[in-house]
C-alpha cells in the first residue's frame, strides 16, 4: 500500500501569527499535527517543539526497526509522545514566558491497510471512505465530556462558547495520557489530520463534500483551508491529508453472503 501526503498550515484572517504545527515524514509514513496554546508566543513553541519530538523519535524508530509488530509500535507512539511531553512541561516550567504553555497533538502512523492513531486534545483525526466521512478521533474536551453525559447534544455543543477547553493536553502537566487505536485502510480512503481552526469552521457535511469532490490531496487541502477562511477563518488552519493507495479496495469483502 502506498500513501500520498499534503500538509499545510494557514494563519487564517483573524489571527496574526501560527500557533499550529504540523510534520510529515512521507519515507517512514508518519504525519504529526499539533495546536500550541499560551501567551505571547509560548502556543507557537509548544505545537513546534511537541511535533518536532515526536517526527524525530518515531521517524528515527522506524528507519531503525522496519517492519514493527503492532505492540511495538503503539509502544514508540507512547513513547514518543512522552517524550514531546516532557519536552514542553519542562520549558513551560522553567521558562517565565513559557509559562502554561502546552499543545494538542495527533499522531498517524500509516502501515499496510491500517493507519495508528494517537491524540491529546482535540485536534482530530478523520477517515473518507466511499464518500463517507467519519471522525475516527474523541475530542479531549470539556462539551465532549458534556455530550457524553446527555447534557447537551451535539448541535448545542456547535453554538457553545465554551468550544475550545481540552481536558488534555500535552506540556500542562508531568505526564500526559496518550489515546491509541488502529484503524482499517483500504485502496482509496483518505485520512484527514486537522486543528479545530478547519473543524469549528466547517461541518463535517462540508468537509466531506470537499473531500468527495477532489480526488488531488494538495486541490482538496487548499479547498478545505479556502472554505474555512471564508466561512470566517477565526483561528488558525492547519491540516495534513493522507490518501491510501493499493491493497484491498473499499468495496472488496473477504466472504460470501449466501443462501441455502
Amino acid at each position: 500500500m502506498r500513501f500520498e501526503f499534503f500538509s499545510a498550515a494557514d494563519t487564517g484572517r483573524a489571527r496574526s501569527n501560527n500557533e499550529d504545527a504540523v510534520m510529515v515524514d512521507p519515507d517512514v509514513a508518519v504525519a504529526v499535527l499539533a495546536d500550541g496554546m499560551g501567551g505571547y508566543n509560548a502556543g507557537e513553541i509548544a505545537s513546534e517543539m511537541a511535533a518536532g519530538r515526536v517526527q524525530q523519535a518515531l521517524g528515527t524508530w522506524l528507519r531503525e526497526h522496519p517492519g514493527p509488530s503492532d505492540a511495538a509500535l503503539r509502544e514508540a507512539i507512547g513513547s514518543a509522545a512522552a517524550e514531546a511531553n516532557r519536552a514542553v512541561y519542562e520549558a513551560a516550567t522553567t521558562i517565565a514566558a513559557y509559562a502554561g504553555m502546552g499543545t494538542t497533538l495527533v499522531i498517524a502512523v500509516f502501515r499496510e491497510g491500517q493507519v495508528h492513531v494517537g491524540h491529546v486534545g482535540d485536534s482530530r483525526a478523520y477517515r473518507l471512505r466511499g464518500g463517507r466521512l467519519e471522525q475516527i478521533t474523541r475530542d479531549h474536551s470539556l462539551l465532549q465530556e458534556q455530550i457524553d453525559a446527555g447534557l447537551i447534544t451535539p448541535e448545542d455543543a456547535a453554538m457553545s462558547m465554551n468550544r475550545n477547553l481540552v481536558t488534555r493536553a500535552v506540556g500542562v502537566e508531568s505526564a500526559v495520557e496518550l489515546e491509541l487505536h488502529v484503524h482499517p485502510l483500504v485502496d482509496g480512503d483518505v485520512v484527514l489530520l486537522c486543528s479545530d481552526g478547519l473543524s469549528d469552521m466547517l461541518r463535517d457535511e462540508q468537509i466531506e463534500q470537499v473531500l468527495s469532490a477532489i480526488d488531488e490531496p494538495d486541490a482538496a487541502g487548499r479547498s478545505l483551508i479556502d472554505a474555512a477562511n471564508a466561512a470566517g477563518g477565526r483561528d488558525n488552519i492547519s491540516l495534513v491529508l493522507v490518501r491510501a493507495f493499493g491493497g484491498p479496495s473499499s468495496s472488496a469483502r473477504s466472504w460470501w453472503p449466501f443462501r441455502r
